[in-house]
């Protein structure tokens, strides 16, 4: 392979990430479908005085469950090429998300082309889709985390390259998402939310083959090579592998070390105040984007719309916010240096809510265009979020190579992202469950959620922007429009913690995506949690 200058990609780098983009958008897409279905039906089949009440625990115990599919694959990732092990995973999923479609077709369901235009759902018990959805969630979770490694397979440990890269990737992983989840309320209007995901399995196939396509370049080859903990493990096949002693021995690991980086995470937030405004900053701001999502979108298209798929349109608003908000990252990331004015932008964007109860009393049931019109009051939100969220992940990186790692299994960084993303999976469990059943509890006594959206969404979303603008002020220099970090500027509460930001900047791995815990983070042959 030719040598390519720095920053530029190969030949061979530009096909890779050709065919790692296509697989990706296949993915995204069945994604959408599927999870468009499943809270379409849950809504459905769930009774009405606990609907949202179990929705949000719902949501909340597939996204803890992504964390275990995380813990589950990281050895494997270890012991084989990124491409096959995500290859196989994506085939599980598709797989488990086929047994949705084996049980409601098993037990008497039938699609509306088959019904004459009505839904026919199966007769099973729709609590069971607690335990379907869970298992969904650890594969969900294995995919996850591996489509977070593969940039390094391709490119390598150029940070140039995998910056630029990780912003392509991005927008076209949202704009798959944004189809996705129109195509999602096409499916479910012909052939019912029980049978809608029904092209996620070949999706999902489809973006497991494609990526057997690429080549990995060696990268994570070397990787492995002067990776210890391989040593003694015998040379087994993919699936023999999954039941040896050596595989069971990693997994217990992984999670001891996850438990370890989340308890450091917390002493590292807590104790500078370089750091303590990332919870906040990060955690409830990506809570509230999730619960905007899952559940007042929901609840709306449900109660007052009357048509369950209708949150999808409005996903499809979220989605193409994040695009734009990831771009303009990208597009602004010389003139604006720290993620502040953009975590500043989404706290007050979350005002936009407010909207919502106000515009409620003006929906008509069954009428798309009213969807369609939320999905637009939605963008400029999630632009906000995913803006905040794209230039945090490069914050914290630059900031957290500062700290001296005292302990030799966990890094700070793993750490602090650990525990940022453990805070947001409680809160969400605890209050998506909560102020889901008091959903459910106004539509009982009211007749309508006008109450349940001026509290659960203007209220509750005010208070979070409040606490989320608060936070940005905490930094030393915070109270710049612009805040700059400077090279050897130190924090005056005592603390060693150097503000070298443009420094660090070069030395800066690729762009860490939050959204999973146990994120194999590298840096050329450094990992992150070292599971």
């Amino acid at each position: 392979m030719a040598p390519s200058r720095a920053g530029s990609f190969s030949s061979t780098e530009r096909r890779n990430i050709a065919i790692y983009i296509i697989g990706i958008m296949f993915y995204k897409i069945g994604l959408e479908s599927f999870n468009g279905a499943i809270v379409s039906l849950a809504a459905d089949r769930f009774e009405a005085a606990h609907t949202f009440g179990k929705i949000g625990a719902l949501n909340g115990l597939n996204q803890a469950m992504q964390v275990v599919g995380s813990i589950l694959v990281g050895p494997l990732v270890k012991a084989f090429p990124a491409r096959s092990v995500m290859t196989t995973a994506i085939l599980i999923f598709g797989f488990i998300s086929v047994l949705f479609l084996i049980i409601d077709a098993g037990t008497g369901g039938k699609t509306k082309i088959a019904n004459g235009g009505q839904i026919k759902y199966g007769k099973w018990d729709p609590d069971g889709l607690f335990p379907l959805y869970m298992i969904a969630g650890i594969s969900h979770g294995m995919v996850e985390l591996i489509r977070r490694i593969i940039p390094c397979d391709i490119v390598g440990g150029d940070v140039k390259k995998l910056r630029k890269m990780d912003a392509i990737v991005h927008i076209m992983y949202e704009a798959a998402g944004t189809g996705g989840a129109i195509l999602s309320v096409k499916m479910i209007e012909i052939l019912g939310n029980n049978f809608s995901s029904l092209i996620t399995p070949p999706l999902f196939a489809f973006a497991g083959l494609t990526w057997m396509f690429i080549d990995t370049l060696g990268h994570h080859e070397e990787e492995q090579r002067e990776d210890n903990s391989l040593d003694d493990m015998p040379k087994r096949t993919f699936w023999q592998s999954l039941g040896s002693v050596y595989y069971l021995e990693s997994v217990i690991r992984g999670a001891k070390a996850f438990g370890r980086s989340t308890y450091q995470g917390a002493i590292i937030c807590f104790s500078h105040r370089r750091f303590i405004w990332l919870l906040p900053g990060y955690s409830f701001a990506l809570y509230g984007h999730r619960y905007l999502e899952g559940t007042i979108a929901p609840a709306i298209a449900k109660r007052i719309m009357d048509d369950s798929s209708y949150s999808q349109i409005m996903v499809s608003g979220s989605n193409l916010g994040e695009l734009v908000g990831a771009f303009f990252v990208l597009v602004s990331a010389n003139a604006i240096k720290t993620p502040l004015p953009f975590i500043r932008f989404d706290a007050l964007a979350l005002l936009l809510v407010w909207g919502l109860p106000a515009y409620s009393h003006h929906i008509q049931p069954h009428k798309t265009v009213y969807a369609w019109r939320i999905a637009g009051m939605l963008i400029p939100i999630s632009m906000g979020w995913a803006a905040g969220d794209v230039s945090l992940s490069a914050f914290i990186q630059s900031s957290l190579a500062s700290i001296e790692n005292t302990d030799s299994q966990v890094s700070p960084l793993g750490s602090v992202m650990s525990f940022l993303y453990s805070s947001y999976i409680i809160i969400y469990a605890i209050l998506g469950a909560v102020l889901g059943s008091y959903i459910d509890k106004v539509f009982k006594e009211d007749g309508n959620i006008y109450r349940a959206l001026v509290n659960v969404g203007g209220v509750h979303f005010t208070i979070l922007s409040v606490i989320i603008i608060a936070a940005t002020l905490v930094p030393l220099g915070a109270l710049r429009l612009n805040p700059r970090l400077t090279k050897n500027e130190k924090e005056t509460d005592g603390s060693d913690v150097e503000l070298r930001g443009d420094e660090r900047e070069q030395e800066t791995p690729t762009q860490l995506d939050f959204n999973h815990p146990v994120h194999q983070y590298r840096q050329v042959r450094v990992r992150a949690i070292d599971l």
